[in-house]
């Protein structure tokens, strides 16, 4: 497995993810490091981790739904393998 940094997008969902505490997530173009076997997975898990941390803050269905229309608005710009 490698590690990987995946760029991503959060412009358009973050107003709506306000009131949530995203940790490493908390900013328009967050960087984050995951460990995967290729770049489709990174960027899964990538996404997979936001989601969670959001759904283990609150699990009502307003947030699911929530997370279910945000997750077409987010994009991720680069991943890579830092050397």
């Amino acid at each position: 497995m490698k590690i990987f940094k995946v760029k991503m997008d959060l412009l358009l969902v973050m107003s709506r993810l306000a009131k949530f505490n995203l940790g490493e997530y908390n900013s328009p173009y967050p960087t984050i490091f995951v460990e995967a076997e290729d770049p489709d997975e990174a960027c899964y898990s990538a996404l997979y981790k936001l989601v969670e941390i959001i759904l283990k803050q609150d699990d009502s269905e307003k947030t699911s739904n929530l997370v279910k229309d945000m997750v077409y608005d987010i994009r991720v710009t680069k991943v890579i393998v830092p050397k």
